[in-house]
């Protein structure tokens, strides 16, 4: 379900629609991260750097201050949030087009909110922003918010996993990077320096975890495998909340739409995130 979810929220870092909202506002557009930060962060309200940098976990503390210091001087959280609303019914009306009212998807988006509501918040920050924002009354919108609830479920989640796991902010890149979720370089996103990263990779050689070419050992495999188990049993409340039946539902339901988001050729081909890796 993560994988079906996550491309139909990821959108909204993407779509030129997005983009446009976002520059309407006040926010460069010259790369991404000037309006990812706060797309994802208006939830929290005025969050401050230290606060974001602890929510968005990977991040290194400096890249997370060069955007968010700024963010709340160029609009407010409650215009953010508005502003993406705008942005994802957009960009949703032009990857569905007419499928966007489509009674596949108003189904899809009811089980989808049902699932979300499920969650459970307690100790989930971005999760719990996101769901105190109130639904939306479109179902396309409907089914964004509920994706987006479940993702950040999902994330708030996984990095409780890897702090039990042991893993700090750069460890959890490193050794991510090192089971081949993703490229070396597609990690370089999150702003750590060539110093940190190597400093991480010399702490997990010291545990074990991987070895001097920087690739997982077993120790290292079996460790991200505990911290992907961990994550799942963490994000399961909602689906066993909403049954077998009404998961395999939502699963047929969706499976257009992905791969619209899919084909749209919106999102990269390769991300942090490590879906279809792991």
């Amino acid at each position: 379900m993560w994988h079906l979810l996550e491309p139909l929220h990821a959108v909204l870092y993407y779509a030129p629609e997005a983009f446009e909202e976002a520059a309407a506002l006040g926010y460069g557009t010259g790369e991404r991260w000037p309006s990812y930060f706060p797309w994802r962060a208006a939830p929290l309200g005025e969050a401050g750097p230290e606060q974001v940098a602890s929510a968005f976990y990977s991040f290194s503390p400096r890249m997370v201050a060069e955007y968010v210091e700024p963010a709340w001087r160029v609009a407010s959280p409650a215009a953010v949030i508005e502003a993406r609303g705008r942005a994802v019914d957009r960009a949703y009306r032009a990857v569905f087009g007419d499928r966007v009212s489509s009674p596949e998807l108003v189904e899809a988006a009811a089980l989808a909110r049902r699932a979300a509501e499920a969650a459970d918040t307690a100790a989930r920050p971005l999760a719990a922003g996101n769901a105190a924002l109130g639904w939306p009354q479109e179902p396309h919108l409907q089914l964004w918010h509920a994706a987006t609830i479940l993702r950040e479920h999902r994330g708030d989640g996984h990095l409780a996993a890897l702090l039990v796991a042991g893993l700090d902010p750069v460890e959890s890149l490193v050794s991510f990077a090192a089971i081949g979720a993703a490229s070396v370089e597609r990690f370089e996103s999150r702003g750590w320096s060539p110093e940190e990263w190597a400093a991480a990779r010399d702490r997990l050689a010291a545990r074990g975890l991987i070895d001097e070419h920087g690739t997982a050992t077993e120790a290292g495999r079996a460790l991200r495998h505990r911290v992907e188990q961990h994550t799942d049993h963490l994000a399961a409340g909602p689906w066993q909340s909403l049954g077998p039946a009404r998961v395999d539902r939502l699963a047929e339901l969706l499976g257009d739409f992905w791969v619209a988001v899919l084909a749209s050729g919106l999102l990269p081909s390769e991300t942090t995130l490590g879906i279809g890796k792991v």
